[in-house]
């Protein structure tokens, strides 16, 4: 598949834009000061009172209330959660110019039709694949973070070589801009979020650090041999793939890989990922965070009052002390 960078995008589209990004949050942040790091001309739109405000005035950027922002805007970046979008929009669509672009870092709320962006408005999407923080600080070493591109709707023609030249701003040409949809993106990131990275990855390591612990390991060793390797191996597989990774480690290592990873992973496994995807797929995981934020996210305050009671946060805490 081809990788669009820096040379290959005419950042023209965006020159003499102005860009309106709603959100200042974990890609609201990093794409504002990217752009106006980039010289573009941008304000952050927030509703009124937003405890973000603080964040990106003392950043030096242009903040306005939510109205004021959109009107006269070329781009409106959608950057705030996707459960919020939706609403987000209809507050904004009267001011919204005609013409105008109508830009996402995710794909769920318009895959989904938790919005129907108006016909006459140019609609894409630049999803960097991984967190804002690294996205910025990436940017700061005068680097990049791959990113997917797509658009949904091309009124003015233009939507493809603005979306391009939008990710090429916010630093994501430098290692490569890669062609998706809206569909595509969302769906395969929403299974990673629940099925690989970060669902399945921290309970297996919460799952190895029980079994040590309750057959007689130091919790701290435990941490360490389940935890603590994580970011070598990653940095392994990222540099050299899996095949190579194995290549990189003993052969001790690499039989222990081979006789126990298929037992832990094996097809039980592979189905309930599939039923993930499916949940996904149908929109029932769209409709459940629909409902999550309409009642106060109490799985969420569920899910992090576990997350902080767990043993493994208490050897955390020791290795630190």
């Amino acid at each position: 598949m081809e990788l669009l960078r820096d040379a290959d995008i005419d950042p023209a589209p965006l020159a003499g834009k102005r860009v309106a990004v709603l959100g200042f949050g974990n890609q609201g942040r990093a794409q504002a000061l990217n752009l106006n790091d980039s010289g573009i001309d941008i304000v952050v739109g927030l509703r009124r009172g937003s405890q973000s405000e603080a964040g990106a005035r003392g950043a030096g950027l242009e903040v306005a209330e939510l109205a004021d922002a959109v009107t006269g805007a070329d781009l409106v970046m959608m950057l705030a959660p996707d459960e919020v979008l939706g609403s987000l929009y209809r507050t904004i669509e009267p001011q919204l110019r005609e013409g105008a672009a109508l830009g996402f870092s995710h794909g769920l709320a318009v895959h989904f039709g938790m919005i129907a962006p108006r016909f006459d408005l140019d609609v894409f999407l630049v999803a960097p694949k991984g967190p804002g923080t690294a996205l910025r600080s990436l940017f700061i070493d005068c680097k990049g973070m791959v990113a997917l591109w797509a658009v949904a709707q091309d009124a003015t023609g233009q939507a493809k070589a603005l979306a391009l030249a939008y990710g090429r701003a916010i630093g994501c040409g430098r290692a490569g801009l890669m062609a998706s949809s809206f569909a595509e993106e969302c769906e395969a990131d929403l299974f990673n979020e629940g099925a690989v990275v970060w669902g399945a990855v921290p309970e297996i390591l919460i799952a190895g650090f029980d079994v040590l612990v309750e057959a007689g390991v130091a919790p701290e060793i435990a941490y360490m041999e389940c935890i603590g390797e994580l970011k070598l191996i990653a940095d392994l597989i990222e540099a050299r793939g899996i095949a190579g990774m194995r290549e990189a480690i003993s052969n001790t290592a690499e039989l222990g890989a081979a006789l126990g990873g298929p037992r832990v992973v094996d097809d039980h496994v592979r189905t309930r990922m599939r039923e993930v995807l499916d949940e996904v797929r149908s929109g029932r995981f769209a409709r459940v965070l629909s409902e999550e934020a309409a009642r106060d996210y109490p799985r969420l305050k569920t899910a992090r009052a576990r997350a902080q009671a767990l043993a493994v946060e208490r050897a955390l805490l020791s290795l630190k002390s």
